[in-house]
């Protein structure tokens, strides 16, 4: 009979936010796959727990993920766990999950704390529809290319970051989302040092920038939908330009649209379709 892959949520910084079913789960598993054995290792120190533990952090996660598989073949309970909150989301796991689907194994989650959501809730901001993003890449122009590509969405948007890039990142979507767009900044949620700023991004980017020295910890920040009128839909109408500037040259509108969208980071089909218009 196959083992069930437990795919369980943790605390992200309070340790009394862990469920009683995530405790009930670790401890009757055979074995427990961690991100970080190291940190993990605290987590279950901390609840009495004295489990086998397997690392499958991101650069072994391949080939973990088949010792897994294994372990899974011969019946054993595997209880994945990531240094905080579910694993996968922004964190690995989501390759283990795959080949354990593929395999026809049972993956079973086990909610708990999110970042994510605990972020979003208090923000204070739409809840109704939101976007998840994560972490933006680290490069400045790409993190461009993708808040352009986000620019138009109007629900509200939703991402990670770490202290390092907290400014450049608010900066970007300053220039790119435009500065008066409602936010929120929330940092070191459920820790002891946990602190929400609300604002438009150019508040909270001119607070922030006053510490720039004490920025630590982890980040979440929640930025509003596109409402009419703001930048995003100023970047769209530049790139229609842009479009009809090169069909006055000569360019087929479907080149032309292919063309700017690559540039702007936008829909190549809205572009083309808008352009009709």
């Amino acid at each position: 009979m196959k083992g069930t892959l437990y795919l369980v949520s943790t605390p992200i910084g309070n340790l009394e936010d862990i469920t009683l079913r995530a405790l009930k789960v670790l401890k009757e598993a055979d074995v427990i796959a961690a991100e970080d054995t190291r940190h993990s290792l605290k987590l279950l120190t901390h609840f009495g727990l004295k489990k086998t533990l397997i690392s499958y952090w991101s650069e072994r996660e391949k080939i973990r993920a088949e010792e897994i598989i294994g372990r899974l073949k011969e019946g054993e309970n595997v209880a994945l766990i990531s240094d905080a909150g579910t694993p996968g989301i922004s964190d690995p796991g989501s390759v283990i999950v795959r080949r354990a689907i593929e395999e026809g194994m049972q993956v079973v989650p086990i909610p708990g704390p999110s970042a994510l959501l605990a972020g979003l809730s208090v923000s204070g901001l739409s809840t109704e529809e939101f976007t998840y993003v994560g972490f933006l890449p680290p490069r400045k122009g790409e993190r461009m290319k993708a808040l352009m590509e986000l620019a138009l969405e109007p629900r509200t948007l939703v991402f990670y970051e770490a202290p390092h890039r907290l400014l450049e990142t608010l900066s970007v979507m300053e220039e790119v989302l435009g500065a008066d767009r409602n936010a929120a900044v929330l940092k070191e949620l459920t820790k002891m040092h946990e602190e929400s700023l609300r604002g438009t991004i150019m508040e909270i980017l001119e607070r922030l920038s006053e510490e720039e020295k004490g920025l630590a910890g982890e980040y979440v920040i929640v930025v509003e939908g596109r409402k009419k009128g703001d930048k995003g839909a100023d970047v769209f109408e530049e790139a229609l330009l842009e479009v009809k500037g090169l069909m006055k040259k000569g360019m087929g509108r479907k080149e032309a649209a292919r063309t700017v969208s690559e540039q702007y980071g936008i829909s190549k089909k809205e572009l083309y379709d808008r352009s009709l218009e």
